[in-house]
């Protein structure tokens, strides 16, 4: 079958809308239907060259949609289901999935950095040639082929726009507040950098019940989406001691608990700085994988428990359906994350607007 998709032939070049063919489905694979896809900071990353993967490449890996198909011997959803796509589908049994830590699935990361499905192979072409998969996914597009294990069924009431949120930007924020650091009730947290990622920390946070919630960043716009995703304080970084004003609000220590959510140097020793002895600080922002860090030695001090997490230490099985479920019970908000939505054509579009910093959350709709 054929479908429209995104592609990617070289860096920092707009994605290109072509007529792409899907091949014949492999006993473990499922064909979902995408009903929308969530645009990330890191299918930017690989437009732009920071994050380097091979090309032509279609990208997307916040999906959501229905499942249209499965191979023989697929058991865990059938054709109908309402599905978001996990990019982290673990095999469960080697190395890094027996020692608890299946984000680091050797068959899943090698394939990842290929541009296939576990399996080694692509199920993308255009006129023969072959397509990459990008993050085991590729949601940035009309179909997508994923693993058995990356197909998680969520309730049917959830709109699409909304559930794909979940597959990355939400899971990594609130994962990182609930399995990362794993939140006390009464606690005190500050998130620096409160885009996507960190909006969802600070519901996170709130989720967990956390007393002092403290937001900081250098935009006024996200400073003032803040609060309604659970700060009750919020510090701009730019015109404020960052380290001075959280320790006046945690009674001279530091906050209980630190995220970094913004991917650059001075934000980590932000974080680092508002930590008090005995936190835990949990980086989730990105940089050029290239890119050196300096930071001052003293604040790494203090018996801090130091966390770099990539996915909020998803176990998608489980938790896609509990936030889902917080959703529609109220409890967790998606519908404000979203900025745009977009139809997969104006796809470059939403981009720009990421770039320029004007979206959270751009959706492609389908």
């Amino acid at each position: 079958m054929e479908m429209n998709a995104a592609v990617l032939r070289e860096v920092a070049k707009p994605l290109t809308i072509e007529r792409v063919e899907i091949g014949a489905l492999k006993p473990r694979d499922v064909l979902i239907r995408l009903g929308a896809s969530g645009l990330c900071h890191t299918d930017l990353e690989v437009m732009l060259g920071s994050l380097q993967l091979p090309l032509p490449i279609v990208l997307g890996h916040e999906g959501a949609g229905v499942v249209e198909a499965v191979g023989g011997e697929v058991t865990l959803v059938r054709p109908g289901d309402h599905v978001v796509c996990s990019w982290s589908p673990n095999c469960g049994h080697c190395f890094y999935c027996d020692q608890g830590q299946p984000i680091l699935c050797e068959a899943v990361v090698a394939a990842a950095a290929s541009g296939h499905l576990p399996d080694g192979q692509s199920r993308l072409r255009v006129s023969g040639e072959k397509l990459h998969h990008f993050s085991v996914v590729s949601s940035h597009a009309e179909y997508c082929v994923v693993p058995e294990a990356g197909a998680v069924p969520v309730p049917r009431e959830l709109p699409f726009d909304r559930a794909c949120l979940i597959g990355c930007g939400v899971m990594t924020g609130v994962g990182a507040v609930v399995r990362c650091a794993r939140v006390s009730p009464g606690s005190s947290v500050v998130v620096v950098g409160c885009g996507a990622v960190g909006l969802n920390v600070l519901q996170g946070a709130r989720f967990a019940n956390a007393r002092t919630i403290i937001a900081v960043d250098i935009s006024d716009r996200h400073l003032a989406m803040a609060p309604g995703f659970g700060a009750t304080q919020t510090i701009h970084a730019a015109r404020e001691d960052v380290t001075a004003a959280v320790r006046a609000l945690t009674g001279g220590r530091g906050a209980d608990y630190a995220f970094e959510a913004a991917g650059n140097e001075a934000s980590l020793q932000q974080a680092l700085e508002a930590a008090r002895p005995g936190a835990t600080v949990v980086i989730l922002g990105k940089t050029s994988v290239n890119a050196k860090v300096s930071l001052r030695f003293g604040s790494l001090m203090g018996e801090k428990r130091i966390v770099r997490s990539s996915y909020g230490g998803a176990r998608p099985r489980v938790d896609f359906p509990r936030i889902a479920r917080a959703y529609l019970a109220g409890q967790l908000r998606l519908d404000e994350l979203i900025t745009q939505r977009l139809a997969l054509g104006d796809i470059n579009a939403g981009f720009e607007g990421m770039q320029r910093g004007e979206v959270t959350r751009a959706v492609v709709v389908f």
